[in-house]
C-alpha cells in the first residue's frame, strides 16, 4: 500500500456502513487473519502482530503507520489494538480500494517472472499453487478465451477486462 496518500489513518465511515458493505467472505478474512496473527491469544494485536495480519490482508504499512494505528485505536493504552477497533480499521480500508488497483496487484501475482503477461507457465504455477488440478489443454482454453491479440498470454489489459467484465 501506498503512503502517499494523506498522513492521518482516520477510519472515514461508521462502522456499520462499513460492514454493510464487506462480503462476507471479507468479514471472515478480517476475523482469520486476527485470529491467526494473535500469537499470545489475548484478543489483541501487539505492533509485530498487527503488521504481519495487516500484510496479509494486502496492506503494506511502514512501521510509522502501524505505529500510528495502534496510537489512534489503543483505547486502554495497552500498545495493542482489540479485534473489534482491528476489524473496524480494515473494514473501512477495503471498502476504500480501488477496484482497478486491486485487480493490477492480482495481475503480479500471477505474472511473478514480470514478463507483463500472463503465460501457462504463469497459470499452471498458480493452479500448482492452489491445489487444482488442471491440464495444460484447459490452462490453454482459458487463456484462449480471453487472449484478444492472439499472442497466446494474458496482458494487463485483457485481464482488467477479464476481472471487469463480471
Amino acid at each position: 500500500m501506498s503512503t502517499t496518500g494523506p498522513t492521518t489513518l482516520s477510519v472515514s465511515k461508521s462502522n456499520r456502513q462499513a460492514k454493510a458493505e464487506l462480503l462476507n467472505e471479507q468479514k471472515q478474512e478480517i476475523r482469520e487473519a486476527f485470529t491467526l496473527f494473535d500469537l499470545d491469544n489475548d484478543g489483541y494485536l501487539n505492533y509485530h502482530e498487527l503488521k504481519v495480519a495487516l500484510r496479509a490482508l494486502g496492506f503494506d504499512y511502514s512501521k510509522k503507520e502501524v505505529l500510528s494505528i495502534i496510537e489512534e485505536f489503543d483505547s486502554d493504552n495497552r500498545k495493542q489494538i482489540s479485534y473489534d477497533d482491528f476489524y473496524r480499521f480494515v473494514a473501512n480500508k477495503l471498502v476504500e480500494r480501488d477496484p482497478v488497483e486491486e485487480i493490477k496487484r492480482a495481475f503480479k501475482l500471477f505474472d511473478d517472472d514480470r514478463t507483463g503477461k500472463i503465460s501457462l507457465k504463469n497459470l499452471r504455477r498458480v493452479a500448482k499453487e492452489l491445489g487444482e488440478n488442471i491440464t495444460d489443454d484447459e490452462l490453454m482454453a482459458m487463456i484462449d478465451e480471453f487472449d484478444l491479440d492472439d499472442d497466446g498470454e494474458i496482458n494487463e489489459e485483457e485481464f482488467l477486462n477479464i476481472c471487469l467484465e463480471n
